[in-house]
């Protein structure tokens, strides 16, 4: 217990999923959490169940507005940001041949500007502390590509560029505040599960996500939720720029 103590910690998307287990596990290893979302209620809720060192506040990741509001509010109430979890995203269907500008746009704007956004503002926050840790989650859709889901792939190699990116900027100043990425296959969650009752969904999608590989593929949230933990610690420290696979072997699937 105790692996994040009194570390201040900004996690995105808060209100479910992964971001959801990301805030209670912190919290149980001694985080103070600043939860956020656009589900207001689910996220109030999540802050009430946590307690006193949880903190709620409504933000459109896509908005810079919204993240200064972020940072100047836990700043106030805890003093400071120590780690940042970018978690929050959108996914949707689309090959390159069926995907409009504005759907790739729309998610290029919430999964690869915010994460610029928030990373800008964490490397400004946290260099007025003793150390940082930005964790900026990715997918294996950014390394391996995904035909079905042209938009969200790109943005999530994005993703994993600028988090390589912000690590140099941070190495080469000398600041001690590291920026890692994580890249999970299928996660168990209720943005994965619509996809899945979607009558919609290309044949091939639903071809590659039989029982077997569901079982064999898919992640629980406690399972990126332990990486998170880790990079968020100090036991981490002398990780910076790496791109985290939590994949159960998916680039070597063959079968």
């Amino acid at each position: 217990m105790g692996r994040v103590q009194d570390k201040v910690v900004i996690v995105t998307g808060a209100a479910s999923g992964v971001g959801k287990e990301d805030a209670l596990l912190l919290a149980r290893e001694g985080a103070r959490v600043v939860l956020t979302d656009i589900d207001e209620e689910a996220g109030r809720e999540l802050a009430r169940k946590i307690g006193d060192g949880a903190l709620f506040l409504r933000q459109d990741i896509s908005q810079e507005a919204d993240w200064q509001q972020v940072f100047a509010v836990a700043q106030e109430r805890f003093g400071g940001v120590d780690v940042l979890v970018n978690n929050a995203a959108i996914l949707a269907y689309g090959t390159i041949e069926d995907t409009s500008l504005e759907l790739w746009q729309k998610i290029q704007r919430v999964n690869a500007e915010s994460y610029f956004l928030g990373c800008k503002y964490a490397v400004a926050a946290m260099k007025q502390r003793p150390a940082g840790s930005i964790i900026n989650m990715s997918s294996m859709a950014g390394i391996g590509g995904v035909s079905s889901f042209c938009a969200y792939s790109a943005s999530k190699a994005a993703v994993a560029g600028l988090t390589r990116s912000v690590a140099a900027h941070c190495r080469a100043q000398l600041y001690k505040i590291r920026c890692n990425s994580i890249h999970p296959d299928g996660i168990a969650t209720p943005m994965v599960s619509k996809l899945h009752a979607d009558k919609n969904a290309p044949s091939a999608y639903i071809r590659e996500k039989d029982p077997k590989q569901l079982q064999a593929r898919f992640a629980l949230p406690s399972d990126i939720a332990n990486l998170v933990l880790f990079l968020a610690s100090d036991e981490s420290r002398f990780m910076n720029g790496a791109e985290l696979r939590i994949d159960n072997g998916y680039l070597m699937w063959a079968d």
